[in-house]
């Protein structure tokens, strides 16, 4: 059932990516179903019988629907078409991969009933913050296309995507929206995972390469978040900063998860 349902979602997702501007508010409705349908897909993917499917792919088609989402509601705000051309397309291949790369089922037979909510609220934490990331790497490209003096507007796909994107301003506006969002959802994450340890994993807390990434991850986000109310840290410095933050806590998980799964072709580690 829920691979007909990613395979949907991934049909709407391109049908959205392919609509023309001026249409407005097919374009929105599109958009939810395709959110819907996709959130449902990851739902009855996710919670396998007695279990919790876990792997990179189900992350990274998390972090998509997270994006879709947040575009969806923040279109009412601002003018992000631009947004939709680059976002729309992506959702489409990763809502694909899970049918590629199933991951593996974590039993929940001896978890406690907490263990759960810990792995959803750090699957938002995650999907949340490499929205942030990829809406960094947008606003580097935005601002090297405005330096750039010489390229002439639309051009290449890419350079269309780019020109239609709201000013720097606001989209910094956004960045940090989405930086506090998953700041709070990691604090949660790592709060949990070190005061609640014995209960969630039945075992003393391990400081093992994911604890020590995911703790490094909130050290430099809580830094940048600091750093932009103490001293109005902005441009490249915040952009440094969020990538670095995201680098590391993929490390943690995604990465990891993606050298088992698709490497070294290993289940739950």
């Amino acid at each position: 059932m829920h691979n007909t349902l990613f395979l949907a979602a991934a049909i709407l997702y391109a049908a959205c990516a392919l609509l023309d501007s001026k249409r407005g508010a097919l374009i929105s409705g599109v958009t939810a179903l395709a959110w819907a349908v996709h959130g449902a897909a990851l739902w009855s993917d996710a919670f396998a019988p007695n279990g919790l499917r876990i792997g990179f792919a189900i992350m990274l088609s998390a972090a998509l629907w997270v994006s879709v989402g947040a575009y969806w509601i923040e279109n009412r705000n601002f003018a992000l078409d631009g947004l939709r051309r680059l976002v729309m397309p992506c959702a489409c291949a990763v809502a694909l991969l899970p049918l590629v790369f199933p991951g593996a089922v974590m039993p929940l037979q001896n978890q406690s009933s907490a263990f759960g909510w810990h792995v959803a609220v750090a699957v938002l934490a995650y999907s949340t913050l490499t929205i942030a990331a990829f809406h960094a790497v947008l606003m580097a490209l935005q601002e090297s296309r405005l330096h750039a003096r010489a390229v002439p507007a639309g051009g290449t796909w890419l350079g269309g995507a780019l020109d239609q994107l709201p000013a720097l301003l606001t989209m910094e506006k956004l960045l940090f929206r989405l930086i506090w969002i998953g700041f709070v959802l990691l604090s949660l994450t790592v709060l949990s995972g070190v005061v609640f340890s014995e209960q969630l994993f039945g075992r003393a807390l391990r400081w093992d390469h994911k604890n020590v990434f995911a703790l490094l991850s909130w050290i430099l986000f809580a830094a940048l978040l600091a750093g932009r109310y103490l001293r109005g840290w902005r441009g490249k410095t915040a952009l440094r900063f969020t990538l670095a933050g995201f680098a590391t806590l993929a490390l943690a998980y995604v990465g990891s998860r993606f050298v088992l799964e698709v490497v070294l072709h290993r289940g739950i580690a």
